[in-house]
């Protein structure tokens, strides 16, 4: 899996910088999170506060008693979660999956993750990719965000801090530890003992971990020795989990200028469903219909011409197979051809569940072939029409009558359309 975080360390002082009325910036140390006298804590803080020894969750009271010169701003939380949210609206337009936390007192304010499987036939290779969705982010986020891509979330939440503000860094895949090897150790945890016991032992750096036996840091640290261990070696110990589950994965690119020809729709429509896929299969996951919709240009078309195009089809089985998704909805189009030149296409896999593998027996190699019968079936009705395609249903192997132990049934076996005398 390939991940990509972007990381703005000081969002809440940026924010608040750009809200109206904030013209007169004050000098001098500056804390957000309100009045000294307040219960509240520090959400953050200036470079000058930092220095004085501010810290970001600590009493405003102390925070005081440490810079009783600055400037202590009241926090806008409804405007600073809008604003994040509406930076997610701007990051789900280039990937289907993103995470993050919207509360301005959670810690992890200002992280956000995005999965980047399937991504690069959409937007150019990683870093190109990386810097079209920084550069997007940008105006939102009241500055541009530090980027890293990786194939785990500690190596990508590195790679971010690492990179800083407007920086990128991509770690190829499988790279992560050697990536990581050269970094401090401390940064492997965020339990002062162990960075303590650390220090003493002499493991300043994430390599010197990453060659140490998994049992001897397990006998050292205990649990979190496993874990620190994992993450020096580049393996994931933290899933990525996005903000919803990914039972609907949404994508979509403009066509400029508005093309007629269904190669050319076909060509965008394979890239969706590649990127779509990816994401499914980076998790395990499949799905059982696609939706499609064409936004059709109607300059030259009738006045009857709809603005929009809808094709939902559902699949013979839940699939993560891009060539099978496209091949589909290409047979729909090509049957039912858009009115007008389409403009934008925009694909949605619905329905996502746990794939489900097959066992499949020694001695009969052809076992698979029932399952591709049902995708043959299925593109056979959409080119030919679902009337025209049927398959035979066993209701009574045990009747009298032959004519009565089968039916006729459509290519989705849920209705008969025929009786075995009727036809």
């Amino acid at each position: 899996m390939r991940l990509l975080h972007l990381h703005r360390p000081h969002l809440l002082l940026d924010l608040a910088r750009r809200r109206p009325g904030s013209d007169s910036w004050p000098a001098g140390p500056i804390v957000l999170g309100g009045r000294p006298w307040s219960a509240g804590t520090v959400l953050d803080a200036d470079p000058a506060a930092r220095a004085l020894g501010v810290r970001r969750g600590m009493p405003l009271g102390s925070a005081h008693r440490l810079a009783p010169e600055a400037t202590f701003l009241d926090p806008a939380p409804e405007a600073d979660r809008a604003a994040v949210e509406a930076a997610f609206e701007v990051l789900a337009r280039f990937s289907p999956a993103v995470a993050g936390s919207s509360d301005p007192a959670d810690p992890a304010f200002g992280l956000f993750e995005a999965g980047a499987d399937g991504l690069v036939g959409l937007w150019g290779p990683e870093p190109v990719m990386v810097r079209r969705i920084v550069v997007a982010l940008e105006p939102v986020l009241a500055g541009p965000p530090g980027a890293g891509l990786a194939g785990t979330r500690f190596a990508a939440s590195v790679a971010a801090l690492a990179a800083g503000s407007a920086g990128c860094i991509v770690v190829p895949s499988g790279e992560e530890a050697r990536f990581l090897a050269p970094l401090p150790a401390s940064l492997l945890t965020r339990d002062d003992d162990v960075r303590a016991r650390l220090t003493r032992f002499g493991l300043r750096r994430i390599g010197q971990l990453a060659s140490i036996a998994r049992s001897a840091l397990v006998a050292r640290f205990g649990e979190e020795g496993e874990r620190i261990g994992a993450r020096a070696r580049g393996e994931e110990t933290d899933p990525f989990r996005p903000r919803h589950a990914p039972d609907r994965l949404v994508l979509g690119l403009p066509i400029e200028p508005a093309v007629a020809e269904l190669e050319a729709v076909r060509f965008v429509l394979r890239r969706l469903a590649t990127a779509l896929a990816a994401g499914l299969a980076a998790r395990g996951l499949a799905a059982d219909r696609a939706i499609l919709r064409l936004e059709l240009d109607r300059t030259f078309a009738p006045a009857w011409t709809p603005p929009e195009r809808r094709v939902e089809q559902r699949f013979p089985e839940p699939t993560a197979e891009a060539e099978a998704v496209e091949r589909l909805l290409l047979a729909r189009l090509e049957r039912e051809p858009p009115p007008a030149p389409v403009a934008r296409l925009e694909l949605e896999l619905a329905g996502a569940e746990p794939a489900v593998g097959q066992q499949l027996p020694l001695f009969v190699p052809q076992a698979a072939r029932g399952a591709r019968l049902e995708w043959q079936l299925a593109g056979l009705a959409l080119r030919f029409g679902p009337d025209r395609v049927r398959r035979v249903g066993i209701v009574d192997p045990d009747a009298p009558l032959p004519e009565r132990r089968w039916k006729w049934r459509g290519v989705d076996g849920a209705e008969p359309v025929a009786g075995g005398l009727d036809r």
